[in-house]
């Protein structure tokens, strides 16, 4: 039998109820729309930045380059081999991640994750259509007649220009912005550019308008990881319940001398973006956006009460507060064994990263030996081992490279479709040479079944070279 049928029989479920955020002015407002600015600029503007990288490579600042199988960000070009400079960043941020929740708890998620920025810019919107809380309310609570429709239709049109840009936005990060830009609107981009645009169109219409606080709550699992990054020295958002209870509205009545600061406006559950009511404490919902605390503030401006009674706070200080005493500062919160630990782990990697960067060479060389045969005997008694070597210009211009090898074995060396040891590498490519290295007869005998070896490319312009250890295999194997 369902609830339906049995009215006395608790519901599981509850249907959702759509929060709607009531406008709020102050610092931490005025904050979010900086940040809020600055993040969707850098977003939308950086695939247009130009940057001369030759006449053979796109002038593009910042490019993913699958084609290519590069990275490019301004002077800074990382090729395949190189991935550990992606993977070094990666650990870079999660590392970055942790050292701002464990210091601030989670001002990340509060004013610089992708899903509180665009959740913030589509209540903007509703805002500008459809008016403010009281507003907003009422309409969803009323039938649908034509101003309904009217109002929907065109916040959901405004929605999905704001999604069909972010959208737009990000495959420029995937081929020269300019070109691609020119065959979307003349219908000659590749399907992959379309497909992939029309799926985060959608996903940032649906995210961004409808799903919103459900998406931080269900489908982020940082709520939950978050706890292992807190402990009772992090800046997190609170309520003074010691200042603020027992609660209530009526100052001029009896007994209201024994009340606390708090006059139970809800101002802050009406501003918050996830619906919640901070004075019950922290909770998985809470993003820290600081919303909250401008509401309240605003609220004891107007009843003559001291600010502060939402704000930010480490759970160390409730003590020190109760009684009276300053908190700590907040460096004395900040600056703790856990926040350290992260900030040296952070800057060693960066450090290493950036090591890397400059010691890394415009040239690199890979060996492959071919195996199949091991080796082959010639009808004259020599000795012959094949090679795959693969030569790589990372300079902007071609190179010409002369390859040689080392051995305690008398050895030599040819390359097949070349009359010398000498090969041409075009700018920003690599080339594949099949080499083969030789025993004579007369020293055949002689030459160990694993002889080691060394390869060496070298460039004849400049005199930077490479080398690669690898092995000659003989008789006897």
């Amino acid at each position: 039998m369902s609830s339906s049928e049995n009215p006395d029989q608790q519901a599981l479920y509850a249907a959702r109820e759509p929060v709607f955020p009531r406008r709020v002015k102050g610092k931490f407002r005025s904050l979010k729309w900086w940040l809020m600015a600055v993040m969707l600029g850098i977003y939308y503007v950086t695939p247009w930045i130009r940057w001369d990288r030759g006449p053979n490579l796109p002038d593009q600042a910042v490019l993913l380059d699958l084609a290519g199988r590069r990275f490019f960000f301004f002077w800074i070009e990382i090729w395949p081999h190189e991935f550990y400079f992606v993977a070094g960043l990666l650990v870079m941020a999660g590392l970055g991640l942790f050292l701002f929740t464990s210091a601030l708890g989670r001002v990340w998620c509060g004013y610089a994750c992708p899903q509180t920025v665009w959740t913030d810019l589509f209540i903007l919107v509703e805002r500008w259509v459809e008016g403010d809380r009281n507003a907003r309310l009422r309409l969803f609570r009323q039938k649908w007649d034509l101003r309904k429709a009217r109002l929907r239709a065109t916040k959901w049109f405004l929605w999905l220009l704001i999604g069909l840009a972010t959208g737009g936005a990000w495959i420029f990060y995937f081929a020269d912005a300019p070109t691609l830009a020119q065959q979307l609107v003349t219908g000659t981009a590749h399907p992959i550019a379309y497909s992939t645009m029309g799926i985060l169109t959608a996903t940032t219409f649906f995210f961004g308008g409808f799903a919103r606080e459900q998406i931080c709550i269900y489908a982020c699992p940082w709520p939950r990881i978050q706890a292992a990054m807190m402990d009772e020295d992090t800046i997190t958002i609170g309520y003074r319940s010691w200042r603020g209870e027992p609660r209530g509205k009526h100052r001029k009545a009896e007994g209201a001398s024994t009340l606390g600061d708090c006059i139970d406006c809800s101002a802050c559950v009406n501003v918050c973006p996830m619906g919640i009511d901070i004075r019950d404490g922290q909770q998985l919902a809470c993003i820290t956006c600081g919303l909250c605390i401008d509401a309240c503030n605003d609220m004891m401006d107007k009843v003559g009460k001291p600010r502060g009674l939402v704000g930010y706070m480490a759970l160390t200080d409730e003590g020190r507060e109760r009684s009276g005493a300053a908190p700590r500062p907040i460096w004395a919160h900040v600056f703790r064994p856990r926040t350290i630990l992260y900030t040296l782990l952070w800057a060693g990697i960066g450090v290493g990263l950036v090591v890397a960067l400059f010691l890394r060479q415009p040239i690199s060389l890979t060996v492959a030996p071919v195996r199949n045969p091991i080796y082959v005997t010639l009808s004259d008694g020599a000795i012959r081992n094949t090679y795959d070597i693969r030569i790589r210009n990372q300079e902007h211009t071609a190179h010409p490279f002369r390859l040689s090898l080392t051995s305690a074995a008398p050895l030599s060396l040819s390359v097949e479709g070349a009359s010398g040891a000498e090969a041409t590498v075009p700018a920003d490519e690599t080339r594949i040479l099949r080499v083969y290295v030789l025993a004579a007869p007369k020293s055949a005998a002689a030459v160990a079944e694993r002889t080691p070896l060394t390869f060496r490319v070298e460039d004849t312009v400049s005199g930077q070279a490479a080398e690669q250890a690898t092995v000659f295999f003989g008789k006897g194997h």
